[in-house]
């Protein structure tokens, strides 16, 4: 039984077997397919963890000539366009939130902004309060604001009412994976292509995805 069912109580097996399954949304924008992969990946994690899973990319909301100009991003959105787009009602729906976004000048991307700021509706009912929310992020070089990004993220779930499940240093492969603390976070050199360890990165990614599921199976034991 894991520490965190200890922490909030004493927990039988059946008990837990008993509880409803979780559902896990896992909201991504990429324009290089760096983050698409992050969410891939946590994707995988978070199945293994016995989860419900959606993955959904934010509304791209810049100009087509804009895409057009750039091959690789081009290449991308046409390659993910049967990925569904995250609207309101998944984050209704999800009891694990789970982003991962590029930085934009240690912000995060328009897109994702202009997604998060449809959720008005839900925060005031209240019903984006006690999920499970984590992110992670990129950028081009080692301090090119991948904390700062994650943390801009986590203001909106502050608002939300949401339990940040940061990965922090519960495991040692953040430690390979670049030392972040509050979400996994990745280099990608100017070929588009991820500077770090990928093995280390995965490993890093799944960690965190699969303890924003068990945090949010034990908000809805504490809820049940």
């Amino acid at each position: 039984m894991g520490y965190l069912y200890r922490l909030f109580g004493n927990t039988s097996t059946k008990e837990m077997d008993n509880l409803p399954k979780i559902n896990t949304a896992i909201v991504y924008y990429s324009a290089g397919g760096t983050n698409y992969q992050l969410a891939q990946w946590a994707e995988e994690a978070a199945n293994e963890a016995g989860s419900e899973v959606r993955v959904m990319r934010a509304p791209e909301t810049a100009p087509q000539a804009a895409i057009d100009s750039n091959p690789g991003w081009k290449a991308h959105v046409e390659a993910t366009k049967d990925v569904p787009e995250v609207t309101p009602a998944d984050l209704e729906w999800a009891d694990a939130i789970i982003f991962s976004v590029p930085t934009r000048f240690g912000n995060m991307p328009g897109q994702m902004k202009n997604f998060l700021d449809t959720t008005g509706g839900l925060w005031a009912q209240g019903k984006l309060a006690n999920k499970a929310v984590s992110a992670m992020s990129s950028a081009q070089n080692p301090h090119g604001g991948q904390e700062a990004t994650i943390l801009s993220l986590y203001t909106t779930m502050y608002h939300w009412g949401a339990i940040v499940a940061a990965p922090g240093y519960t495991d040692s492969v953040a430690f390979a994976a670049g030392g972040n603390p509050y979400g996994t976070s990745v280099t990608v050199g100017q070929d588009g292509k991820m500077a770090d360890d990928e093995a280390a990165i995965k490993a890093a990614v799944q960690h965190q995805a699969k303890r924003t599921v068990k945090v949010a199976e034990a908000l809805k034991h504490l809820e049940a």
